[in-house]
Parts: structure tokens; sequence; C-alpha cells
């Protein structure tokens, strides 16, 4: 049961889901606000336990909806067998359970008209072969004897009434049989009918029990059929000598019929299939019998208003009794026009008969399965709304829940709330980095292959740096480049636009994976795991905290041990810690489902249609080259002009010169990575020419590209030399460096782009550099470098920055170690910070106790130097 499915209205379902999601999302958010949870964590955590909420609510309120999309679907190629789940009180499971009936009456007036056809061909086919064999024998001039002839003549009569009867259920059937109704003295009409019925000579014997004075209102003609149906069909299973007998009788305002007779009667349960058309239990041919007459009986007792049902015979008695109620005086009716033969479809405005025989209880409604290439029958896979949103980008045909994969997550959930808060990053969170990286490749079908077992030792190596470095700028860094690493490991991102969506799918997979978060725990409880998992855990963590207390206060030393390894649970960080348990969970569940069902990320990557002309390419790059080229030149000027020169022509001195358009530079130097893949998508490569003409142009191109890579390596160490060095300043020069490197990849790549993977390997080449690169900066030890560079600046100028080495991580202390005791005293200070050895670190050991920061003395403006610097 659903959580609302008793509530009987779709709009109160609705608000009470809107209420509660934003009740709980409220609660969550000030509860880490309260606690001081950081907002990049009670953000996400938040949202996730709303969307949580609202799942759990809304699960099944709309899901008949979409099944009966799809039902829909299947009924119009003629499936009338499916069904939907209609369990809930409001519309739509009000609108479920009309559906299924409609299903089940459709499905029956469907099996109805394929017998009709099948049974009208079979009763077509027997009459027309006697008279094809009787007609060819005359056209032969063989046997005209009165006998054969009289054999067609019953044949052709068979078909007659055969057409007839058909005549008459299409009109009954379209809501146009005409009734006219008139005041019938009952005894008379028995005794017409029982002496029509005499013609047929059949050997049996009539008997009539009725009122002599009995009148009633009814439509003579009609009624008459019926009866001489009722009769026909009797006599037609009574045996040679049986006696068939007519009754009536008055019951109030109504009044009955009843048709007995002495054959082997009808078992009850096909008392209710005789009255479809060609519903007989035989297929006998006596007596010319086309499998229509109790049909045509039902629906003349539908036209009167009444009823017809097969009853048990009368005590002591043997055979078949048929009963027939009707009302003294019918219910009005719209007589139409007479139906012609070519007009048998009523409109809309036309009054009709209800003609679909009883329909069977709707089936049960089938469950949604989970393979879809399982013979569904009735049950058949439900799209998701999910499927909607995400379409053909992300599709999720069912992918099987892993419950491996979740243990997985909670463990690496507790982990994170056990070693991460109120800790510096160190061990503890290389611990928890490795085993979600673990559970992502666990969940990955591709890890054998080249290109993830690279990304997974970059991602142990970018990992491991929180362990090796103090920087926490570094740390993070590290940790976000590890992070996009294992990820594109998980979707095999090949292009850029790839590894950028790869980056964008993993916050979604929190939204798309619920329907496989749902599947990975309904996997244990659909076997009957459910309720033993639950226990044996339940049973265990008692096991784990009884015990535990028990030994860890009755033994000194194994409280000491289990001291170092728990951390200590206090009320203000409870709660931090409860976030960062769901945090982590919640991130590693999504790159999880990432690596389980990865998204088609990089499907619409396919060749450009290149340019009919030449110039079309070329003219743009070439123009692009010629800035490129001025700007060249406008630098050799510079160069080889002087200072002077800049001054009367710029009014900067050099240092502002070449500070003042880094920036620009780095950003042209993206660019040309930009002009290079559309000149390699669009330019032609048929000829020779063509191919020719390519390379020099971009083989210009990347070379004055490099030419301004070099001059803004060289523009930032005249800077860093003038101004000091920074970790920002440190971060351009390598990124710089590494745009550098991609425009050589990149001219590769358009060259040899057919040859060499069609160019796709660029996206990865750029992901592993990036990362490579990144693993360089942190093996250099950044800050330190930083340190001893400013160190040495001092030492040859006696310049220095006490601010910004005041605020440089522990990594520095060696180096900041070998400055002047009064100046070291403005960098560094004592280490007061208490931490166990899940935060141990090799920057904070070799720091030995010191730590930098900045004394605040009455006189520290004095003794402590600073200087002007540009903002980074």
């Amino acid at each position: 049961m659903t959580p609302l499915e008793r509530v009987s209205s779709i709009k109160v379902k609705l608000g009470l889901l809107v209420a509660a999601s934003a009740l709980v999302a409220a609660v969550v958010a000030s509860v880490g606000r309260i606690t001081g949870v950081s907002p990049w964590i009670s953000i996400p955590v938040t949202i996730g336990i709303a969307l949580a909420v609202t799942q759990l609510l809304a699960a099944g309120m709309t899901s008949p909806l979409r099944q009966m999309t799809v039902a829909a679907r299947r009924m119009a190629r003629g499936d009338y067998s499916v069904s939907v789940p209609a369990v809930g009180a409001d519309e739509v499971g009000q609108l479920g359970r009309a559906f299924n009936t409609m299903a089940s009456d459709l499905g029956a007036v469907d099996r109805q008209r394929r017998d009709l056809v099948a049974n009208v061909s079979h009763e077509l086919r027997t009459p027309l072969a006697a008279l094809t064999v009787v007609l060819e024998n005359l056209v032969d001039g063989v046997g005209s004897d009165p006998a054969a002839l009289q054999t067609a003549l019953g044949q052709a009569e068979r078909l007659s009434r055969l057409v007839e009867d058909l005549l008459d259920l299409a009109r009954v059937d379209a809501g146009k049989a005409p009734l006219s109704t008139a005041s019938v003295e009952l005894g008379p009409l028995l005794e017409a009918c029982v002496a029509e019925t005499l013609a047929n000579g059949r050997p049996v014997t009539y008997e009539i029990d009725a009122p002599a004075d009995m009148v009633v209102d009814a439509d003579p003609d009609r009624l008459s059929q019926l009866v001489v149906n009722l009769l026909d069909n009797a006599s037609r299973h009574s045996p040679r000598g049986g006696v068939v007998t007519v009754r009536a009788g008055i019951d109030g305002e109504r009044y009955h019929l009843e048709v007995l007779d002495s054959g082997p009667g009808i078992p009850v349960a096909d008392r209710g299939r005789v009255f479809e058309p060609f519903g007989t239990l035989s297929s006998s041919g006596e007596g010319g019998g086309t499998g229509l007459g109790l049909a045509i009986a039902r629906w003349v007792t539908d036209l009167h208003g009444g009823s017809i049902a097969f009853l048990d015979p009368l005590p002591g008695a043997a055979g078949a009794r048929v009963r027939v109620d009707l009302p003294l005086r019918p219910p009005a009716r719209v007589v139409p026009d007479q139906l012609s033969p070519s007009h048998l479809t009523p409109t809309h405005e036309e009054s009709q008969m209800p003609t679909t025989p009883p329909a069977a209880e709707p089936a049960e409604p089938a469950q949604p399965v989970d393979n879809p290439s399982a013979d569904t029958g009735a049950a058949y896979a439900t799209p998701s709304v999910l499927d909607d949103i995400f379409g053909t980008y992300w599709p999720d045909s069912g992918v099987a829940g892993r419950f491996g994969l979740f243990i997985g997550a909670v463990v690496a959930g507790l982990l994170g709330g056990l070693l991460i808060p109120d800790r510096n990053a160190g061990l503890g969170t290389v611990i928890v980095l490795l085993a979600a990286g673990g559970v992502v490749m666990l969940a990955s079908e591709k890890r054998r292959s080249l290109f993830p077992i690279v990304c997974y030792v970059l991602f142990a190596l970018l990992s491991s740096v929180a362990v090796f470095r103090d920087a926490e700028w570094l740390v993070v860094l590290c940790l976000l480049t590890a992070i996009a690493v294992i990820l594109c490991a998980s979707t095999q991102a090949k292009t850029l636009l790839g590894i950028v969506l790869t980056g964008i799918s993993w916050p979604l997979a929190g939204l798309r994976g619920i329907p496989w978060l749902g599947r990975t725990l309904t996997s244990v409880s659909g076997r009957g795991h459910g309720a033993a998992v639950a226990r044996t855990t339940v049973l265990s963590l008692l096991g784990l905290v009884i015990f535990g207390l028990l030994f860890t206060t009755a033994d000194a030393v194994l409280g000491s041990w289990v001291d170092q390894f728990l951390p200590d649970v206090r009320p203000d960080t409870f709660v931090a810690r409860i976030f960062m348990t769901v945090f982590v969970f919640g991130v590693v569940m999504g790159a999880a489902y990432l690596a389980v069902n990865p998204p088609r990320i990089d499907r619409n990557e396919r060749t450009s249609q290149p340019v009919a002309n030449r110039y079309e390419w070329l003219a743009p790059v070439g123009v692009v080259v010629a800035v490129f080229a001025a700007f060249l030149v406008a630098q050799a000027t510079a160069v080889f002009g002087g200072e002077d020169y800049l001054r009367e022509t710029t009014g900067l001195t050099y240092a502002e010169y070449v500070h003042q358009g880094f920036g620009q530079l780095t950003v042209a130097t993206a660019l040309t990575l930009l002009v290079i893949w559309a000149a390699a998508r669009k330019a032609p490569v048929e000829t020779v020419a063509d191919r020719l003409w390519l390379r020099i142009a971009l083989g210009l191109l990347a070379a004055e590209a490099l030419v301004v890579v070099g001059s803004a390596l060289y523009r930032m160490h005249l800077y860093q030399e003038a101004y000091g060095f920074t970790q920002l300043r440190l971060l351009v020069d390598v990124f710089e460096a590494w745009l550098g490197l991609l425009v050589i990849a990149g001219l590769v790549a358009a060259v040899t782009g057919t040859a060499i993977g069609g160019g796709l390997w660029l996206g990865r080449f750029a992901l592993v550099s990036g990362a490579v690169a990144l693993l360089g900066i942190a093996a250099i030890n950044p800050d330190a470098w930083i340190a001893e560079h400013n160190v040495s600046r001092y030492e040859e100028t006696g310049k220095i920055d006490t601010d910004f080495l005041a605020g440089l991580s522990d990594d520095a202390v060696p180096a900041l170690k070998k400055l002047p005791e009064d100046l070291r005293s403005c960098v560094l200070g004592p280490n007061d910070r208490e931490g166990d050895w899940l935060e141990w670190n090799l920057g904070r050991e070799r720091a030995d106790g010191l730590t930098p920061t900045y004394p605040v003395t009455a006189d520290a403006t004095a003794l402590c130097p600073s200087e002007n610097r540009y903002v980074d």
C-alpha cells in the first residue's frame, strides 16, 4: 500500500505531497543551518531528502495514467488482454478501474467478432460446397434427379435463413431493429409458433401450458421469432419421440415463457456461452440449424427489456429448461427507420440498445516487469515520468538493481560521517575517497579496458594528495579532478563535450537513478530476504553496541584503541556527521548509477559536412593568422624598443605592460583550439591540395599560438620576479602551458583526424594530461616552492610580503624557517591543533609543530614588512 492510497482526491494528494516535501526540506535546511553544516553539504542533502519524500509519497499516484497510455497503444494493435493497477481511491484509481472494465468489454466484443467471422465462414462453407457440387454435376450433365435438386434447395434455404438471421442480428446490434408493440393474446401466438415448428418435420411432440386469456404488450413478430427459435432449438436436441413443452405465466408486472425439452440438457458451465452467436455446444447440422437462434432469442429479449437464461430442470425431469422473463408492457423505445443492408452502423444521434454481453470481471492488475524482453502478457513495463524528462539522452530500460553497490555506498557514507567531520584533510579523507572509488569501479562493466585503468590509477594518485600536501586549494583541485577522472571512466567519455556532459550528469544521477535505487531495494525484499536482512542488521548492531560497551569499559587498553578509531560523537557534531553520511552516500550512489547506466553523452558526435569551397574556411582562418602575426610583430617591437619606447607609446612600465594582457593571451590561446576544431570539421580533405592547405593554415596558426604561449609565460615570469610568487600565478602558468600542449594535440588531431581514431582521442588526452599536470603541481609541493622563491627574492632584493607568506599552508614551513628570526616570527607560530592519526598529513608532519600564522601585535606593522601587490 502506498502512503496516500486511501486519500480519495488527487488534489488533496498533490497538496499533501507539496506540503510534506516543503516541510521536510525546511526542517532539514534549518537543522543544517543551526548546527553550522556547510551549505555545500546541507543544500544537496536537503534536496535529496525532499526528493526521496516526494518519491515515497507520490509512489503509484500517476503510474496508472502512464500505464494506460502503454495499454492503449497495445489495444490499438489488437491486444485487449491489458490491465492497469487501479488500487487507489482517487480519480486516477477510478479511471484505472473504468479502463480495465472497458478493456475487458472491448476484448469480449473483439473475441465475439472474431468468432462470428470464423463461424459464419464455417457455416457458409458447408452449404456452398454442397451447392457447388450439385451445380457442377448439372453443368457436366450428370444427375438431375429430384433428390439432388431437393438437397440443393435445402442448402439454399439454409443459406437464406443464415443470411436473414445475420441481418436480424445486425439490425439489433445497430440499435435499429423495429419494435412495434401491440396487445397480443399469448395462447394463439404460442399455437401458431408450434404449428410453424411442426413444419420442420421433426419426430417430437409439442405441449402448450398457458392461460387462455393471457394478453401482453409485445411485438408479435419479434415475440414469435423468439418462441420459434426456442422451440426449434429444443426440437433439434430432443430425442425421437421426445416431448417439448412451452409454458407461460404471469408474475406481477412481468410474465414468463419457459421451453422444456427431453434432451441431454446443458451443463451449468456452458449455459452462458450458448447465447453467443454460433455458441452451440455441438456443430451438428441436424435440421439445418444456423447457430444463431439462441443469439437472436437473447437480442429479442433485450429489445423487450427482459432476460433469458437456462435453468436447472424441474424436479424429477431431465433435459434443458430455458426461461424468458418479460415485462407486461415493454419500456418506451424510439423506432428508427428500417435498416437496409447497406446501412448497418448506427450514428451517434441514433438510440441504441445494449448489445454487448455481460463482460467478465476485469483481470487482476498487471504488475510491471523489469525485463522488457520477457513475455509480458498482461504485465508490461511502465515508463517512468523520468523517461520523459531525460528522453533518449539517458534511457533506463529496467537496469537491474545491485544490492552490493547499495551496501558499498552505505559503507562509504558511514566512513564519511565518521572520518571527515571535525578533522582536517588527511589519511581519513583518503580512506573515504578510496572506498567511494572502489564502489564506482566495481559498478562499471568496462573497468578492465585501458582508459578506465588509467583513470583509476590517476584517481588513486590524485586522492592521495590529501595525505601528502596540506595546501587546501591544491587538495580541493586534486579531489575535484579525481572525481572528474573516475566519472569519465564510468561513462567512457571520448570528446570534450562528453567530458562536460559527464560532469553535468553526475548531480542529475541522483534524480535519474531513483527508479534504479527502488529496484535495488526491492531486489532483496522481492526475494523474501528483506525481513531477514533487516533482522540481521539490527541484531548485529545490538551485539556490537552491547558487548562493545561491556568490553571497552572493562579493559582500558581496548578502550584506548576504540577511542583512537571512533570519533568523539558530541551533540554539536552528531548532526554534521549525519549530513556528511547522507551526502557521501548520495554522491557515491549517483556515481555508481553513472557506471551502471551511463548516459549517451557522445551519441551526437558525428562528422560535419565540409564546405563546398576552400575559401569558406580558409579566409576566416587566414584572418585569425594575420591577427596573431600582428600581435607578434607588436611584441617584437616592444622587446626590441625597450622600456623607453613603451613609456613613450603607452605610458606603462614594462612590468605593468606584461601584466596587462596576460588574461587576454590565455583566452586567445583557448580560442585557438576552437578555431582548429572548427577548421578541421569544415575543411574538405578529398584532394592532395585540400589537405596541404589545411596543414599549412593550421600549422601557421598553431605555431603562432605556441609563440603566444611562450610570450604569456615570459610575461608571467617577469611579473612574478617584480611582484612575487603566488599560488594563482603558478596555476595560470601551468594552465597556459597545458593549453599550449592542447594546441599541439589539436593540430595533430586535425591533420590526422581520420587516421588516428577520428580525432576523438583529444578529449581523453585533455583529461589525462590535465590530471597529470595537476599531479605535477602537487609533486613540486607548490606552497613550499612559492615560499622558497619568495625567500630567495627577499635575499636578492630585500622585498617580502609577510601578509601573503603568513597565509600559506604547513607545506611551506620548512622553507619559511630559512627566514631571519625577526621575519620568521612574522609568518610562523606554534601549531596548537590536536589531531589523531586519521588526519595525519606529511606536510603537517614536516612542519614540526609550526604553522604559518600572522601574530597580532601592536608593532606588527613596523616589524613585519609588507608590499603592495597587484590583486590576482
